[in-house]
């Protein structure tokens, strides 16, 4: 099988050096395959911002990798000839180098493995599509470990890890005694507090070449171009992971949830971008934090929090993501179908949260998890929108977005639209939960504290309209029986106010009016 000239083609999210792909890579005989598509780029309508920090990171990795010796063969999206598709791309390198074989680690997406499945049949060489065994769990061993299972719950996954990797175990025991410390990472933050921004990397000569091209091209894509910070090359990516072990990880823990107007990154690590993309390895990324808590640099409680993301959450994702059938993100469990309102691409509307979420991703295709799973998310689970618009709406605007990862954390987390495979219970909340845990509502045109009058915050009746109307599917779920049993305890009239005041909210949502 190693015999004759092979084609090796490398994705955009695959910009690892020990990618399966590249691992017996012969400089003397193979040639290494990359290009900036247009099927890659326009698919979804991507934020600027992660077109360019995608474009600029593959371009760094074919000069590094030509530097070292490799033969790469690179399509740039302005190149005279170029095509559009992996398809076309592939047939072309195919002839031009006398290729006898198509090597390619596994893509991340059901799109991308229909394609590729289908180039040996079509073809003329054959294709080796080999595991990208860059997580720590294979899709075989989650299958294994899912299968007869009637839940699938993320912390039965993440424990098992922990035991399988040794990582943040002492012994057959969990380090510090506790497999978790959730109920230690739910502080609310203070603006007056120290919060170091993560490191920002002045674009050099072939990022500034990017931005030129992507603002030329995809100028009526969502977000802002400038400024452009991201770290595009391994090694920039290696000094955002170092900065937020030193400066962020120690805190990172107690204020995972917190959220603040004029404080974007908190204690946040911005590496899921440079993670996802393959700059950075999850294994290296745990090995230091669980490095920090061994020297005493950092508490369990934050680093246990930030390791089970990535070693739980990211790879419990990703086995849910393929175990799916094709159609997991059209999955609609409550029948929601109200439109995405226009909000979320402009960030003009008067809640406050809403519109510092929407404005922070257009600036910076960006957001921390609870600004995604309790703000954006929420609204559009309690509105009532269509999921598959939110999803769509996910994809496009965050850069560490790949449907393997954002669409269950949409359609099964945020959503709750697979009718909880994913998730126990819907993360609906009202304005409570975002003024305890934020500054929002402090300066909001809404008050948090009125239920149903017209300067009410909205999510406060949109929450319990959600649940009321959803009764038949999640009357009987055993993490919503003390809810709905405060519900029965209002007084009729006070039902009534909350009913009403939804249903006005609703309808100016469908009328196109800002809210």
């Amino acid at each position: 099988m190693s015999n004759g000239k092979r084609l090796i083609l490398v994705l955009g999210d695959q910009l690892s050096r020990d990618v399966s792909s590249l691992r017996d890579a012969r400089k003397t005989s193979d040639v290494i395959l990359m290009g900036e598509l247009a099927d890659e780029a326009t698919y979804v309508r991507h934020h600027k911002k992660k077109i360019a920090f995608v474009f600029s990171a593959m371009r760094h990795f074919a000069e590094d990798l030509r530097k070292d010796g490799h033969a790469v063969d690179y399509q740039r999206f302005d190149d005279g000839d170029a095509v559009a598709s992996f398809t076309d791309l592939v047939a072309r390198a195919v002839k031009e180098h006398g290729a006898q074989r198509i090597v390619v680690t596994e893509p991340g997406e059901r799109r991308l493995r229909r394609i590729f499945a289908n180039w040996e049949a079509k073809g003329s060489v054959p294709v080796e599509l080999r595991n990208d065994d860059r997580f720590f769990c294979s899709l075989d061993e989650f299958n294994a470990w899912a299968e007869g299972r009637k839940t699938l719950r993320m912390e039965h996954f993440y424990r098992e890890m922990r035991k399988k990797t040794s990582v943040l175990m002492d012994g057959a025991a969990p380090a510090g005694g506790n497999w978790n410390y959730d109920k230690e990472n739910r502080k609310p933050a203070k603006d007056d507090m120290d919060f170091p921004e993560p490191p920002q990397f002045a674009p050099d000569e072939i990022t500034r070449d990017v931005l030129t091209l992507v603002g030329a091209r995809f100028a009526d894509h969502f977000g802002d171009l400038d400024p452009f910070w991201f770290a595009v090359t391994r090694e920039d990516a290696l000094l955002a992971l170092d900065h937020f072990i030193a400066h962020a990880l120690p805190r990172f823990g107690n204020y995972q949830d917190a959220m603040l107007r004029d404080e974007k990154f908190l204690y946040h690590s911005a590496l899921s971008p440079y993670l996802n993309a393959g700059l950075l390895n999850p294994r290296e990324i745990c090995a230091r934090a669980e490095q920090a808590y061994e020297e005493g640099a950092a508490p369990i409680n934050a680093v246990e929090g930030f390791i089970r993301q990535i070693l739980g959450w990211r790879e419990y994702v990703r086995g849910v993501y393929w175990r799916g059938d094709d159609d997991y993100a059209t999955q609609n469990f409550f029948g929601a179908d109200r439109k995405l309102p226009a909000f979320y691409w402009t960030g003009d509307t008067d809640m406050a949260c809403v519109a510092a979420a929407v404005a922070q991703t257009k600036q910076d295709a960006y957001a921390h998890h609870i600004q995604r799973l309790m703000v954006t998310g929420n609204f559009a689970l309690i509105a009532g929108i269509d999921p598959y618009t939110v999803h769509e709406w996910y994809l496009e605007v965050y850069a560490d977005a790949y449907e393997w990862v954002e669409a269950p954390n949409v359609i099964g987390m945020s959503q709750y639209a697979d009718g909880g495979a994913l998730g126990s219970k819907p993360y609906a909340a009202s304005g409570a939960y975002i003024n305890r845990m934020s500054d929002y509502c402090k300066g909001c045109a809404y008050r948090v504290s009125k239920k149903t009058e017209e300067d009410a915050c909205p999510f406060n009746a949109l929450y319990w309209d959600f649940l009321i109307r959803n009764r038949k599917k999640l009357g009987r779920n055993p993490r919503l029986a003390r809810v709905y049993q405060n519900w029965e305890r209002m007084d009729a009239d006070k039902k009534r106010a909350y009913r009403a005041r939804a249903r006005g909210l609703l309808a100016t949502l469908d009328r196109g009016e800002r809210i």
